[in-house]
């Protein structure tokens, strides 16, 4: 039986940006990510990287075109038997660096981990942050000009994943590193990406900057994992209910309290969160829909007025 993991998919990363890759679990994101670098060999289509198809190179320009995009896995591929310092040479090693050459290099990049005193510990002695940040500095250790993440977050907690993804932020603005971030997580694709793809049953549905997709979804996926992000249930959500999805701006409006006032209705509240998205606050708030036609008439224009956007439904069918 032919399993089409992932199919009419098209997109261009722009050099020096954080792209984010989303989705549920089964939607194809590994085996997209996986197919960057030919880790997966894509049966059909190619894969450029720097003008060059990489599906038409030999073995020799494939493994150059390989040291210049670094990975990082869910489960960290640390090698046991090695130290820290060692799991990071690796790649140097394999590349042919000199070991003169490797140990200022090793050196920089245990300092930019924030894993000096380290140096000589085994990944048994590790926290699964530290397991990562080591993951990170191996797959800086070539100086590539690309990261790409399968799930690099998913194993740890919330407070880990935050300085991980502050790390991967700080190596993007100060070495001009392109990132690909996988994630089913849609509040780590609000932390770090500048622009996000999202992924259902195997192809791209929605591709677009993260504040656009998080006030004005357009796909039921990406509605569903922006409700979920927030820890709303969209499954379990009735069908008359309304986003209201706004910006730092309308953040500090007293918008439920208004609606109130102004539809001489009480408002029942399904759910809400705020988000950092970019360094700014963006939140949603869903409410049920009153069955009077003229109330959802009047919490309509109310938000029309004020340029608020809204859904109804939830954003689920």
């Amino acid at each position: 039986m032919n399993v089409n993991a992932v199919r009419y998919v098209s997109l261009e990363i722009q050099k020096g940006e954080i792209f984010g890759i989303i989705g549920f679990s089964g939607a194809g994101k590994s085996t997209l990510i996986r197919c960057m670098n030919l880790l997966e060999r894509p049966t059909d289509g190619s894969v450029f990287f720097q003008g060059v198809n990489l599906c038409e190179v030999s073995n020799q320009k494939l493994r150059e075109a390989r040291q210049k995009m670094g990975m990082i896995f869910q489960q960290f591929n640390l090698l046991e038997q090695r130290n820290v310092c060692e799991n990071i040479c690796y790649p140097l090693e394999i590349a042919g660096v000199n070991k003169k050459e490797r140990k200022p290099r090793i050196e920089e990049l245990l300092e930019l981990v924030d894993l000096t005193e380290k140096a000589k510990a085994y990944p048994s002695q590790l926290s699964g942050g530290q397991k990562q940040r080591v993951a990170i500095a191996r797959a800086l250790a070539t100086d590539p000009e690309v990261i790409l993440c399968d799930e690099a977050t998913s194993a740890l907690d919330p407070i880990t994943t935050k300085s991980i993804l502050d790390l991967l932020k700080k190596i993007n603005e100060t070495r001009g590193v392109t990132i690909v971030i996988i994630t089913h997580e849609m509040k780590v694709a609000e932390q770090i990406c500048d622009r996000v793809g999202v992924m259902n049953q195997g192809e791209l549905v929605e591709l677009g900057r993260v504040r656009e997709i998080f006030l004005h979804p357009k796909s039921d996926t990406a509605r569903k994992m922006i409700l979920s992000g927030g820890g709303i249930q969209a499954l379990a959500l009735p069908q008359r209910c309304l986003r209201i999805a706004f910006d730092g701006f309308s953040s500090s409006v007293p918008l439920i309290s208004q609606l109130t006032l102004y539809t001489g209705e009480m408002i029942n509240i399904l759910g809400a969160n705020t988000e950092n998205i970019g360094g700014k606050a963006y939140g949603q708030i869903v409410i049920e829909l009153p069955q009077n036609a003229e109330t959802l008439y009047k919490i309509e224009s109310f938000l029309d007025e004020r340029g608020i956007h809204y859904e109804e439904g939830g954003g689920v069918a």
